[in-house]
């Protein structure tokens, strides 16, 4: 119905090596995001693909799987085969318990 189905992980299953890309708009990634995460909005994918590392796992997330899903596709279309969609996006990573930061100064939090 939406196309091929991409390849996902689940927070438990991402490690600590992986290149974590959040696609999500920069109020969103300002409110709460993964720690060591890069911040790639998704509208900007398409011109700034040379920072998405093609010898690592690269796992892309947004607020909740939607949005990452389909800069995965993306990607796979463009001969990417290490990226993984981030099952359930920020709010299955901070329901995880995962860690959750930001650089505000207030209680991170995902929006």
């Amino acid at each position: 119905m939406f196309g091929p189905q991409v390849p996902s992980v689940t927070p438990a299953e991402v490690g600590d090596d992986a290149y974590l890309l959040d696609v999500r708009e920069p109020e969103e990634w300002a409110a709460g995001h993964a720690p060591g995460a890069h911040h790639v909005p998704m509208m900007e994918i398409p011109a700034r693909t040379a920072e998405v590392p093609a010898d690592v796992e690269v796992v892309v997330v947004c607020r909740s799987g939607g949005r990452s899903g389909q800069v995965v596709s993306y990607l796979m279309g463009n001969g990417w085969d290490n990226v993984r969609n981030l099952d359930g996006g920020m709010m299955s990573w901070a329901a995880a318990g995962r860690e959750v930061v930001n650089e505000g100064g207030q209680q991170p939090r995902v929006i």
